[in-house]
């Protein structure tokens, strides 16, 4: 059987942890060290999926920002899904990644995206508004509380995207 090669993009504001979500999946590493991520870095994980197949993530680590740039817009081109990080210490970051969403779905259409409610190692610091959480959730919206950190919920993410991709 044919592995299956689906291209993500993690999306979301700068330092939100989208670097050190992929290093944890693909990796299952983590460091404390602040990295900017310039431009975009590419990564690939293989997955078993619960239905017997594979898939091969192509991993696409965008530079954070609050909203696409047209470099940005050309990295997106052919992803079939993407992961919409969010820093749950950061209440801006939420808008962010709202506003990105539209942007990504003007440019590349309705792809099935998870947004992660990242740094869940901190849940005592979080900004988060949980009626707005339960909102997105009643609309659909997948919504999973991840850390990079102790790696609570990461591999889940990829698993949850994935399988939004095969419906």
């Amino acid at each position: 059987m044919a592995m299956l090669q689906k291209k993500i993009c993690m999306i979301g504001d700068f330092s939100v942890g989208k670097t050190s979500l992929i290093n944890r999946f693909v990796r299952e590493a983590y460091s404390e060290k602040y990295l900017t991520t310039v431009g975009v870095k590419i990564d690939t994980k293989e997955l078993d999926l619960t239905n017997g197949n594979k898939v091969k993530f192509i991993l696409w680590d965008i530079a954070g920002s609050e909203s696409l740039t047209t470099t940005t817009v050309s990295y997106l081109r052919g992803a079939a899904g993407f992961l919409l990080v969010v820093d749950g210490t950061r209440r801006p970051t939420w808008d962010s990644a709202l506003n990105l969403r539209q942007e990504v779905k003007k440019q590349i259409g309705d792809k099935p995206f998870v947004i992660l409610l990242n740094k869940a190692d901190l849940k005592e610091q979080w900004e988060m508004d949980k009626q707005v959480l339960e909102e997105k959730t009643k609309q659909g919206w997948k919504l999973l509380a991840t850390s990079a950190k102790n790696g609570m919920n990461v591999e889940e993410a990829f698993l949850e995207l994935a399988l939004l991709m095969s419906t």
